[in-house]
């Protein structure tokens, strides 16, 4: 197999390339080369929202014909790095890079390593060759010669971004808008984006600061019910992206546009703001805030209110919500955004764990700070949802569910408490009953936060509530149009809907925004199997990057195609690999099979196990041959389900 083979690679990962988190800005331009010599990538950045667990890493790891290892002085000291060279020493598919000079640790010096540190990292250096070269040997194929760097666009963000900070350029990684997936023009007149604030401050590490402070803006902003904003995922996209105003206005298709920077320096912070009118490019309004750090959130609500104010024209009496579930301990603020920025790493149960030791910190500080309450319930459930069925994950979901009820006391109209609570309702106890109050209340006092939408218009969609699911992520998708899980929700939601074809384009936008997003395909593919196009079913199922999606769709295509051994062999494995936290797949593949009574003790399996795949099981397609079954209309009451 040579590396420019793809079709020959059938869609298994081929690289997988560690790093130290630290090091990730000098890692991606190493995997873009890697990527565009034609070998398919595997990284944490891939971590799809539906795949928070360690169960990812190992399954790529395992499914790597390299595994290129970058050394620094920072990566020498991660476990994780260490773990991950070891597996492709032991199974001899190690390729080690040095970052900077530094030498391997022991055990692995014996192992050539590419020097990046003398320039090794510029487009088109030998050292790039030779990567690429490593790599290809160990897939038996020639190198193909490095290809010449990408070419970036580079625009000032806008015509003119003067502040206290100087020049600023923004910049980002979306591709829609060069698909042709959105258009500008008629924008709202009350429709505003938030833009990441940038980081002035001379440490690189307080970058938290400034992407926290502009999501609370926003989250000010979006209290306002007159308002339109932007979710932060479309808003992000922008974050690095060198583009002028006009063009960000047009691909967001809103009005304004709010930029700002912040320069922490001990216990003063200095906050620039400024209001630009897309159309045209030119500034609305502008302020620089120099404060103790203690003056931060009157800081927030300044600029949130100048920001209104400024647009009082265009927006008719416009109603403020109050800020909830906030806190007014620095300190508190501080570890709260600390842990939210580990937390949307999502690479792994070690930054989860950082972020949950971040929102306790946080409530430490202040035990009536509903939002880090609320933060700390979301995470406790995603380390839970990484745990194989114990009592341990039992208790870490007991402790999600009491940390979302405290936020919802502390704060009743934080429309993310009750989201987090009807999230860890249904994944930790199945309870399908208890969950919809939650729901719904998130619903009504979160129809300006596209993750709240997206949630509730998920949970709305398995209980059959196809109107209110379509109301809902509509909603979101107007709020967050560069965001790929909002076309991956509307989606779902159609697929559950049983219209199949629009469900296709909408998981396709999703691939367009995120090529990479774990589900997307499986569901495409199991979309196209019910469709009956089996050949184009079975291409989409083997490109979906989670094995506990694309198992059940070898398995249940396998055996239409009459290939008994390799459904089998695909079934034996989804059994093997997950256990019983794959029971509910296991009842899928056994209901496409025929096999009504195998697939019914599966499910009732999942229930003893708690297995929260049974969320879907009373709109999933795939259970349609034994729908009409009395055990499982019973096992669906059970649940509560209407």
């Amino acid at each position: 197999m040579t590396a420019a083979d793809p079709a020959a690679a059938n869609t298994v990962t081929t690289v997988f390339f560690s790093y130290s988190r630290a090091d990730q800005k000098r890692a991606l331009p190493l995997i873009r080369v890697l990527e565009d010599a034609g070998f398919k990538v595997w990284w944490d950045g891939l971590l799809g929202g539906g795949e928070r667990f360690a169960h990812a890493t190992a399954d790529a790891l395992d499914r790597a014909q390299a595994v290129v290892v970058l050394w620094s002085a920072t990566s020498i000291d991660s476990h994780w790095v260490h773990d991950e060279a070891t597996a492709g020493r032991d199974r001899r598919r190690l390729v080690p890079l040095s970052l900077d000079g530094s030498t391997p640790p022991l055990g692995f010096r014996q192992f050539q390593t590419i020097d990046l540190s003398r320039g090794g990292l510029r487009p088109g250096s030998p050292e790039m060759q030779q990567l690429v070269e490593a790599v290809a040997q160990l897939h038996d194929g020639a190198a193909p010669p490095v290809p010449p760097p990408r070419r970036t666009r580079r625009i000032d963000r806008r015509a003119i971004l003067f502040s206290a900070g100087g020049v600023m350029l923004l910049g980002g990684a979306a591709a829609s808008w060069r698909l042709g997936l959105l258009g500008g023009g008629g924008a709202k007149p009350n429709s505003v984006a938030v833009l990441p604030f940038d980081n002035m401050s001379s440490d690189p590490a307080q970058s938290y600061f400034a992407d926290g402070l502009s999501a609370e803006v926003r989250a000010a902003l979006a209290r306002n019910v007159a308002l339109r904003v932007v979710g932060q995922t479309s808003s992000d996209v922008f974050k690095s992206r060198a583009e002028d105003a006009k063009a960000i206005a047009r691909k967001l298709d809103v009005r304004f546009l709010l930029d700002g920077n912040v320069r922490l320096a001990g216990p003063r912070v200095r906050v620039s703001a400024e209001l630009i009118e897309g159309r045209s490019g030119f500034s609305r309004w502008s302020q620089t805030f120099d404060r103790s750090l203690d003056d931060i959130f009157a800081v927030q609500s300044e600029i949130a209110n100048a920001v209104t104010a400024a647009l009082g024209r265009e927006v008719a009496t416009p109603r403020r919500g109050a800020a909830v579930g906030g806190t007014q301990d620095v300190a508190a603020f501080d570890a709260y955004l600390r842990g939210r920025a580990a937390f949307a790493l999502a690479s792994g149960l070690a930054t989860d764990r950082e972020a949950l030791a971040r929102f306790e910190e946080a409530i430490a500080r202040d035990p009536r700070f509903a939002a880090a309450h609320a933060a700390r319930s979301r995470t406790l459930t995603a380390i839970a949802n990484m745990q194989p069925q114990s009592p341990e994950r039992r208790s870490l979901y007991d402790a999600a569910i009491a940390a979302a009820r405290r936020a919802v006391e502390l704060a009743p109209d934080l429309a993310d408490a009750h989201s987090a609570l009807g999230y860890v309702l249904v994944k930790g106890r199945l309870d399908i009953r208890g969950a919809r109050d939650p729901y719904q209340r998130s619903y009504e006092l979160g129809r300006g936060d596209p993750d709240v939408l997206g949630r509730f218009a998920l949970y709305s969609a398995n209980n059959g509530r196809f109107k209110e699911a379509e109301a809902a992520v509509a909603q979101a998708t107007e709020l967050d149009p560069l965001n790929a899980r909002t076309f991956w929700n509307k989606g779902y939601v159609l697929f559950a809907a049983r219209s199949y074809e629009e469900a296709i384009t909408e998981m396709r936008q999703a691939l367009a925004l995120n090529p990479r997003m774990a589900s997307v395909n499986g569901y495409i593919g199991y979309a196209l199997m019910l469709l009956g196009r089996i050949d184009e079913a079975e291409q989409a199922i083997l490109k979906e990057p989670s094995a506990m999606n694309q198992l059940p769709g070898v398995a249940i295509i396998a055996r239409r195609r009459g290939q008994d051994a390799r459904a089998r062999e695909a079934f034996s494995k989804l059994v093997t690999e997950y256990g019983d936290n794959g029971l509910y797949q296991q009842a899928e593949v056994l209901a496409q099979w025929g096999d009504a009574a195998g697939a019914l003790e599966a499910l009732q399996k999942a229930t003893v196990a708690g297995d929260s795949g049974l969320t879907l099981a009373a709109q999933d397609p795939l259970l349609d041959p034994i729908r009409k079954a009395p055990e499982l209309s019973r096992l669906l009451r059970d649940l509560g389900f209407d």
